[in-house]
């Protein structure tokens, strides 16, 4: 949905309010900003009477349940007496005020407000995901219910980084063929509402690891730093070096690599939804760290810079506002062409990002996954060859891990396989 410009400039006003102010006044803003789009009387303008026709201009707002054609007629008939209140008419819909107060008061619900706080941090809520379901059903509903035995000989275990910019937690996969190697290291960002081992049961990474030899670490994004554990992606902190959360994922690897014989040559970074669009933010900022970059529904560099505007680059697609560096590292990018969280057009922003500026060749070819998805293929090169990016849409796939597991939420197992096909990328930076 592309909001008007006067809208949104309103729902920046409202988003200010908020960090500075509290939900009433960030309330306040938002009605002005439907105000000015239309939606709603301006602040002290009388209720309009209930019109009896509709016009292109003006629609009456009506209940989503209304009620029968002749239940008017039947509430009018019963006469209720005064003692006997639970016999009413039937619903009023709510008035055109009513309702867009009802919309703003949903609309702070959603920034992670609850109802009677004052001052609250500023954070994603899960407009990232909005078709999480309750756990039983697979695929959905939250994090792994059980974790699948690890094989003989490999680790899954916790670890802690901390710096200036706060304190995360990680998990790091250490397979069975591990006997003091150097090995390559992936890191992997998970989506909104998800934690590592959420994350690791629906991408099957670790899987992937222990037949490729490689470790993997998965950071974990705390409820303090956002309401649905998003990274952080759209604000200004957090797209700066030595600043924010990419510091702190930067940091994360660093001491993976102090800590084991990593190759230093082969450390890449992966992600999901605001996980992607984190991990396009710490390839850009690090390359002298990461060898690439895999990222799966995400959006290009610094696309957003509050709220409005990351909402926005999600639903219609977003040009980034800061030109990322040339020469960036190499990124394989996955996105469903039915994706309605994140529009397809960031998916094609992220990889023109990365071959912007560079003397490449294309070539594409289509392909599909039996009893799956069809797909189609675009591989970028230098003109020696080598790998700049690669580009798969998937046929018919919507906001979700391709070819992942349903022990994890937000997976479709229809395929492409996403983790072996970034894993088979990242084999050729090395």
């Amino acid at each position: 949905m592309k909001l008007p410009h006067d809208m949104m400039a309103q729902m920046r006003a409202a988003t200010s309010k908020l960090m500075g102010s509290g939900p009433h006044a960030a309330t306040e803003a938002i009605q002005n900003a439907l105000s000015a789009a239309g939606l709603m009387p301006s602040a002290g303008t009388a209720t309009p009477a209930p019109q009896t026709t509709t016009t292109p201009q003006q629609r009456p707002m009506q209940d989503i349940n209304p009620p029968p054609a002749n239940s008017q007629a039947q509430a009018k008939a019963a006469q209720p007496q005064p003692e006997a209140p639970q016999a009413q008419a039937a619903p009023v819909p709510p008035s055109p005020v009513q309702a867009a107060q009802d919309f703003a008061q949903d609309f702070m619900a959603r920034l992670g407000v609850p109802a009677g706080l004052g001052q609250h941090s500023f954070d994603m809520p899960s407009f990232e995901m909005p078709n999480f379901q309750p756990s039983g059903i697979p695929g959905f509903g939250g994090p792994a219910a059980t974790r699948a035995p690890l094989p003989e000989g490999a680790q899954f275990i916790d670890g802690s980084y901390a710096n200036h910019a706060g304190t995360r937690a990680y998990k790091l996969y250490i397979p069975s063929s591990y006997h003091g190697q150097a090995m390559p290291l992936i890191v992997m960002l998970h989506g909104c509402t998800q934690n590592p081992d959420d994350f690791a049961a629906g991408t099957q990474m670790n899987a992937v690891a222990e037949e490729k030899q490689c470790f993997v670490v998965y950071p974990a994004q705390t409820q303090g730093a956002n309401s649905s554990r998003c990274w952080n992606w759209f604000n200004a902190i957090d797209q700066q070096r030595g600043q924010g959360e990419p510091s702190l994922i930067a940091g994360i690897a660093q001491q993976i690599i102090e800590q084991y014989p990593v190759n230093e040559r082969e450390v890449f970074v992966a992600g999901l939804s605001a996980g992607g669009a984190m991990a396009v933010i710490v390839g850009t900022l690090y390359p002298e760290l990461f060898a690439g970059v895999g990222v799966h529904s995400g959006l290009p560099f610094a696309s957003a810079q509050d709220l409005p505007s990351a909402l926005s680059a999600m639903k219609g697609g977003a040009m980034s506002k800061r030109q990322a560096p040339e020469g960036g590292v190499p990124i394989i990018v996955f996105h469903g062409d039915r994706d309605t969280t994140v529009n397809l057009r960031n998916g094609e922003e992220v990889i023109a990002q990365a071959v912007r500026g560079q003397d490449a060749t294309s070539d594409s070819i289509g392909g599909a996954v039996p009893n799956g998805h069809s797909y189609t293929r675009t591989t970028h090169s230098q003109a020696d060859g080598s790998p700049l990016g690669e580009y798969w849409v998937i046929h018919g796939a919507g906001h979700a891990w391709s070819g992942g597991s349903d022990s994890g939420s937000y997976t479709d197992g229809k395929g492409p396989d996403a983790s072996r096909e970034m894993m088979r990328f990242f084999t050729t930076l090395g």
